[in-house]
């Protein structure tokens, strides 16, 4: 007992339907961790729970990436789960972290690359009509031609191409070459959430409105199966939050997007 509460111990959690309860409270903030739910990427989690407070951590990438957010209020009850948790989690990961959750692993790890992100949502889905939609759906025969183009419009970009298999990517051609894109990191029908990702335009075209114009279709594409359309954006790229507003996105969180690596493995 302390101060008159319990004390709950962090678990690892395996039941799709509680996580879904707790997540689904906030479907925008925990969008990816919905979208993870998925038989699509189920098999590449783990989940951690202290309480009614969730932490993932996906392993369907070269590094572990641990997700772990919570409303300003309820961080300090969340930084409780990753202090349990820390003793188990990878001596190396990539991490997306409500504000301040950075310090508290910082006790363990040790943190670089750190860069503050928004998280944005639709929220004004009518201004989607004032940009000109184009493109054509994408799928899985397109991998090769998506791939060269992130290689030289998009260098570094994390690109699963398992993302094909769900249509829900939309191109422009120009003289028979990929030059511009968008994408999802995360689509579920089923939890009625989607993030878009893997948005670029090629150099030589740059300017023109392609890339607005293949968010703005891919945008129409996604309503029409999920309710929340969300996506994540480096706070210090302005002209993208700016392309995202004016598409009807609005900032509605922040979150630090960090290199976490064990002080041992550091050392």
């Amino acid at each position: 007992m302390d101060g008159g509460l319990i004390a709950v111990a962090v678990r690892a959690e395996h039941d799709r339907a509680v996580l879904a309860g707790l997540l689904g409270r906030d479907p925008v903030l925990h969008a990816y961790q919905l979208g993870d739910l998925d038989d699509f990427f189920w098999p590449y989690t783990s989940w951690f729970r202290r309480g009614d407070q969730v932490v993932l951590l996906y392993h369907g990438v070269e590094l572990p990436t641990l997700l772990a957010f919570a409303a300003p209020e309820r961080v300090a009850e969340l930084a409780g789960l990753l202090t349990e948790a820390a003793p188990v989690l990878p001596a190396r990961m990539w991490a997306h972290l409500s504000p301040g959750l950075e310090a508290t692993l910082g006790r363990w790890f040790v943190v670089s690359e750190a860069a503050a992100h928004h998280r944005m949502a639709l929220t004004d889905p009518g201004r989607l009509a004032a940009v000109p939609a184009v493109g054509e759906p994408l799928g899985p025969a397109d991998a090769a031609e998506l791939a060269a183009l992130y290689a030289v419009a998009y260098p570094g970009n994390w690109f699963d191409a398992r993302m094909l298999e769900t249509g829900q990517y939309v191109g422009v051609r120009e003289h028979g070459r990929l030059v511009a894109v968008a994408g999802v990191h995360v689509f579920s029908p089923r939890w009625r959430v989607a993030a878009l990702g893997n948005v670029t335009t090629h150099p030589d075209v740059r300017g023109r409105g392609l890339g607005a114009g293949v968010v703005a279709a891919l945008c129409v594409r996604l309503r029409a199966s999920v309710d929340h359309v969300t996506l994540n954006v480096r706070a210090d790229n302005a002209a993208a939050v700016r392309l995202y507003e004016r598409l009807g996105f609005s900032r509605v969180a922040g979150f630090t997007e960090c290199a976490l690596t064990s002080a041992a493995a550091a050392g």
